[in-house]
């Protein structure tokens, strides 16, 4: 134990900079090697779009720093928030084993990070490695507040493709020119729809295509005849998006962490938390190719930024003057591109997926209409129909508790949360082409803060059945503390007869996007406790209370039960 003090008080004397991130210090112990960072959550004067404003950042860098560890690594960041605003962050993919207290979510698993408070992250990355990206997890900071997550395989262990030349991070994002908080709060308040991005970004910046942005590009010099990987990171709020480089193919090779078996397409769409590893060829003549990014527009009534992003893949040798080639995009509704990419979607190997299924869940998920109780209409009821925009599960709008449901599950206080989270819709119709959502009758939601508990062990099927109520869309569900086996998917109904599930060599995933009018079948083994976030990653989806919970009780054993909390847990 001496030894170990003080190994640990050494490491801490060690400081160096590594990819920008400030690391405190490395160390090991028993083997494992121990990543400290430090992370200042802080505010930082911009200029893009011939505006300047202030937006909240990790040590003034946006996008913020990249971590980098290896599997099985350690990592501890200590966060200070320098903010006026309550922050978390949430390090999106990493299953937390035996960790839910440092997940992240707001009032899901911890109470904010309060300004001038700080507290202290710190798990493993056990069995994981991949493409991972951490972000912040209350209202709408994450506009801004994110940044990649690379864990690399152990020391000596290749990757099952061709090892590329160099690899380079591309995130995805959005930028609004109003302050985001101020955005977010008057959405929620007027009951209606949010207004669109000013600018779609990569690695931060907008591109040529819009207003005073002509060097406010990012590029990327490669070399003819060599092999890169790309990380692809959808950091973005509220929009889905298709990726393509000009005259090139993608050749996905990974998805959310998870390696693939290998598939060449033109073009991805990636949806907000989504992460994909595309090895491209630099195969072509010199010139300078452009990197381009446009909404998936899968709802038919959403408004969405039309002008797409712009990067360059630039071969060395160009003359600096070049003109960039256009990528060729699908068309923004272009579902076929999208089920094209999915189908093509495999494990690497074999995996064989449970048949026998302890819990079976069928979960509607989408949009919804509350009726109108205000006092001032005009001003809180801008929805559809004069009504307030919601979202739900099984037609139950999650609302946010009072502390987090964590806590209140570990200390037993009651009244946070009842765990009555339906296993099924209160009814069964039409769901992609009947029920309008016509106030003052139909589906609008329930309010509450409902939790469905598992056992620990627990084989579990979910089907997630978009709706059509107010508007069908494709819905990137996101799920903490576990990955699933996408089983299946399909448009329109589902139907247990016809479906068609792949419980051979299903891709293994934390987010999918649930078709736009259709469904899709995920599994997973219920065997981490704690409390663990569903939810829509589109953020105002998740505002209106497109989320659910899950309680993994404890196992038998203490490598199966939730531990201690932290002595710096924030308290709200």
């Amino acid at each position: 134990m001496t030894n170990s003090i003080a190994l640990f008080i050494l490491s801490l004397s060690m400081i160096s900079t590594i990819n920008n991130v400030k690391l405190i210090a490395h160390g090991s112990t028993r083997g494992q090697s121990i990543k400290f960072y430090d992370f200042k959550v802080q505010t930082k004067r911009v200029t893009k779009l011939c505006n300047s404003k202030d937006i909240v950042t990790i040590n003034g860098m946006f996008p913020g720093p990249i971590i980098n560890a290896q599997e099985d690594d350690r990592i501890i960041v200590k966060v200070t928030n320098m903010t006026p605003f309550n922050v978390t962050i949430h390090w999106h993919g990493i299953r937390q084993m035996l960790s839910c207290w440092y997940d992240g979510p707001s009032l899901i698993t911890q109470c904010p990070i309060q300004s001038g408070q700080s507290f202290t992250y710190n798990f493993s990355v056990a069995q994981q490695r991949g493409t991972f990206f951490w972000h912040a997890h209350v209202a709408w900071l994450r506009g801004t507040v994110y940044g990649a997550m690379i864990v690399y395989p152990k020391t000596g262990v290749p990757y099952p493709f061709k090892f590329p030349y160099q690899e380079h991070v591309i995130i995805l994002g959005e930028y609004w020119l109003k302050d985001l908080q101020q955005v977010a709060t008057a959405i929620l308040a007027s009951g209606g729809f949010p207004p669109i991005a000013d600018a779609y970004t990569i690695n931060g910046h907008p591109g040529p295509n819009y207003n005073c942005s002509t060097n406010d590009v990012h590029q990327i010099d490669v070399i003819p005849g060599k092999t890169y990987l790309l990380r692809l990171i959808n950091a973005g709020l509220n929009t889905e998006n298709f990726f393509a480089i000009a005259n090139h193919k993608l050749t996905i090779v990974e998805a959310d962490a998870e390696y693939t078996k290998p598939f060449t397409t033109d073009t991805v769409m990636i949806g907000p938390g989504q992460t994909l590893n595309v090895l491209v060829s630099t195969d072509q003549p010199v010139g300078k190719y452009s990197m381009a990014v446009e909404p998936y527009k899968s709802g038919r009534a959403v408004l969405y930024q039309n002008v797409s992003a712009i990067a360059y893949f630039n071969y060395i040798g160009t003359p600096h003057d070049s003109v960039s080639l256009p990528a060729k995009m699908p068309r923004l509704d272009d579902n076929l591109a999208v089920k094209t990419v999915m189908d093509g979607l495999k494990s690497l190997n074999q995996v064989n997926v449970f048949k026998e299924i302890d819990e079976n869940l069928f979960i509607t998920i989408g949009l919804n209409v509350q009726r109108c109780h205000s006092k001032t209409p005009k001003q809180n009821c801008q929805g559809t129909n004069h009504g307030v925009m919601a979202a739900s599960m099984n037609n139950i709008s999650f609302v946010d508790p009072n502390i987090s449901i964590l806590e209140a599950y570990y200390k037993k206080i009651k009244g946070s949360y009842t765990e009555d989270f339906p296993d099924n819709p209160p009814k069964f119709y039409d769901f992609v082409d009947g029920g309008p959502n016509n106030i003052p009758y139909d589906t609008q939601s329930l309010n509450g803060t409902r939790v469905k508990v598992l056992q620990y062990g627990s084989r579990v099927q979910v089907i997630l059945q978009n709706t059509g109520i107010v508007n069908t869309e494709n819905h990137p569900m996101h799920f903490h503390g576990h990955s699933f086996y996408v089983v299946g998917y399909g448009t329109g109904n589902y139907n247990a007869l016809t479906a068609q599930f792949n419980l051979v060599d299903p891709p293994n995933m934390n987010t999918i996007g649930v078709p736009s009018g259709g469904w899709a079948a995920i599994r997973f083994v219920a065997d981490n406790p704690g409390v663990w976030y569903m939810h829509c990653h589109i953020d105002i989806h998740k505002a209106w209370g497109l989320g659910m919970v899950f309680i993994v009780n404890n196992g038998k054993g203490k490598q199966a039960s939730l531990p201690h909390p932290p002595p710096d847990l924030p308290q709200c």
